[in-house]
């Protein structure tokens, strides 16, 4: 919805009533609308009274701001003149001793203020109705909330925006998090079908050199590092070990290398 910054008054000219025992209608209305357009020069001589005091008072920052800089370029302009590197050596150990350049330029804060609203909109908001008073049924709550703050409740959007930052920077630490587990699961399983890769070579190298060899079924050796890494994780990281078949599972005790053979 657009706000109107400066309203003109009055609006209407010759709109309006004429009042009774009037003896010349046309006399009543051109006199009413004279002093109409009086009041709207009135009326617009004070804007304009006021756009001009906000120029001025922005022009005068302006120059304000650009004198500062001036001192500024003059101050770094004779420092650049009397350097020269012939004359001044300066070890590395002296740069890194100095201090880190720190600007002292004072940023504007609160520029959206109650301070900083313009006359026109002040006075519009002072010819505002004002809200109920709901405060006063506060203590009356059991929830011990503000009763106001259910009808006008300004800092509403700020704390919507505050909600949104944090949701957006709690999600982007989970995906950072999901992203990290991904890759040492991928690692995990890389380094596992390498070592199987190995293994199954190793077997097809001695049973070509002995194919009346029996091929026995070697039991895969336990990764206590990687079990206990799988445990460190959270329950919803963990791979899904139902749907993965143990190495155990499926093997006889004729084809292993178990100690108890």
């Amino acid at each position: 919805m657009p706000l109107v910054k400066r309203s003109i008054e009055p609006r209407h000219l010759c709109r309006g009533a004429l009042p009774e025992g009037v003896t010349s209608e046309l006399e009543c209305v051109t006199n009413s609308t004279l002093a109409a357009i009086i009041k709207q020069l009135g009326s617009l001589s004070r804007h304009a009274e006021d756009i001009f005091g906000e120029l001025f008072n922005e022009a005068n920052s302006f120059y304000m701001r650009m004198n500062s800089l001036q001192e500024r370029v003059d101050l770094l302009a004779v420092k650049v003149t009397q350097l020269d590197s012939t004359v001044e050596e300066v070890s590395l150990q002296d740069i890194n001793m100095r201090k880190a350049f720190k600007s002292s330029t004072i940023q504007d804060q609160q520029v959206v203020s109650r301070n900083s609203i313009p006359n026109p909109v002040m006075e519009m908001y002072h010819r505002c109705d004002k809200p109920p008073p709901l405060n006063i049924l506060t203590p009356y709550r059991d929830d011990k909330k503000d009763g106001l703050k259910f009808y006008t409740d300004p800092s509403y959007f700020f704390n919507l925006w505050k909600e949104k930052m944090l949701q957006a920077t709690e999600n982007k630490r989970k995906e950072k998090r999901r992203q990290k587990v991904s890759v040492i699961l991928s690692v995990s399983h890389l380094s596992d079908a390498l070592i199987q890769s190995d293994l199954q070579l190793v077997q097809e190298q001695k049973h070509m050199e002995d194919p009346t060899r029996e091929v026995k079924k070697v039991r895969k050796a336990r990764n206590r590092r990687q079990e206990w890494n799988m445990m460190a994780y959270d329950k919803e990281f963990r791979p899904d070990t139902r749907l993965t078949p143990s190495p155990y599972h499926g093997m006889s005790s004729e084809g292993s290398l178990s100690p108890d053979r």
